[in-house]
């Protein structure tokens, strides 16, 4: 079996450059205080990279009094296109600055969030929901310089994805809506948010209240809600997301009906398979590439003793238009 290489160290590369340990730590971590001349950085920083150096992380830590490790709290969801995207998009924007995204699944039920940031000295956590008081207090004690969203965070109106869906389709004339619920039990609490949305929009425009159905994804399911909402006269239904809309076209042909001269369908996310449904889905979005470079602009405010508020605030989704509405 061959040995694992040794690893290399700052007097590794102080040896083969021939200066001190203080000198490569001032060198590579370009720290002010000191004068050292162009030709002893060229040494180093050519020892460095013919060594393939890379400072260990409580070392780097040390020098710039944090870690470059940002923590993500990802909820007990499905993990679909949507959050897998924004991750990509966080992750891009916060390595611009120097950091480093590590991600955590809290449905994976293994150890408190707070003991995993300790155990990656992250500098700052980020959640898709506001942490409660107790668990930011937490976080902090665990050595996290910066926590968001808290509480405090949370805007002051929620549902923006379900109120776009239902405006668009009020904006179209529809007077009687519907909204499909997703059955698997992961999603209730966010349902249950764009369903206030929906229902602000009915409340604002004057008109009843949307007619609620469950549906899985199965085409059974979805044709047992497209009888009832044409039972109560909905002409525009708003799904909870693009698949739970999917499965809602797939109810309508299951009946010979058609979207939108039958029932008009808007969903939320943008997924890939948006655009190839039969018609092409109607759908709300937000721009995740905004919504990470937005969050990783907060953290480094944080981490610079700013205030967050402006940097808080809320991404609002947009609707795409396609032929389903």
């Amino acid at each position: 079996m061959t040995r694992p290489a040794k690893r290399i160290t700052s007097s590794d590369v102080a040896r083969a450059a021939g200066v001190s340990r203080a000198t490569v730590s001032f060198v590579l971590n370009d720290r002010p205080g000191l004068s050292i001349t162009e030709e002893t950085r060229r040494r180093v920083l050519e020892a460095a990279q013919r060594l393939d150096y890379r400072p260990h992380a409580s070392a780097r830590s040390l020098a710039a009094g944090r870690s470059d490790v940002v923590l993500l709290s990802i909820p007990d969801l499905p993990i679909g296109s949507g959050i897998s995207r924004f991750v990509e998009e966080l992750a891009t924007a916060l390595a611009a600055y120097g950091l480093t995204l590590v991600t955590h699944l809290a449905g994976a039920h293994g150890r408190p969030l707070p003991d995993v940031c300790a155990s990656v000295d992250a500098s700052a956590v980020i959640g898709f929901d506001p942490f409660d008081h107790d668990t930011v207090q937490a976080l902090y004690r665990a050595g996290a310089r910066v926590v968001i969203p808290s509480e405090a965070d949370r805007p002051a109106s929620t549902g923006h994805v379900g109120r776009a869906q239902a405006d668009h389709l009020i904006s179209l004339g529809h007077r009687r809506l519907g909204y499909a619920a997703p059955g698997h039990a992961g999603f209730r609490e966010m349902a249950e948010e764009r369903l206030r949305g929906v229902a602000d929009a009915c409340a604002a425009a004057g008109i009843d209240p949307p007619v609620v159905q469950t549906t899985t994804l199965e085409i059974a399911s979805a044709a047992q809600a497209v009888t009832r909402w044409t039972e109560r006269s909905v002409t525009g239904v708003c799904a909870f997301n693009d698949e739970t809309a999917i499965a809602v076209l797939a109810g309508l042909r299951h009946h010979g009906l058609s979207a939108p001269a039958d029932l008009a369908v808007i969903g939320a996310d943008d997924i890939p398979t948006a655009r190839l449904a039969t018609p092409p889905l109607t759908t709300v979005c937000y721009d995740l590439h905004q919504a990470g470079r937005q969050r990783a602009e907060a953290v480094v405010a944080g981490l610079s003793g700013q205030r967050l508020d402006a940097a808080l605030t809320p991404v609002i989704p947009q609707v795409v238009r396609r032929s389903s509405t």
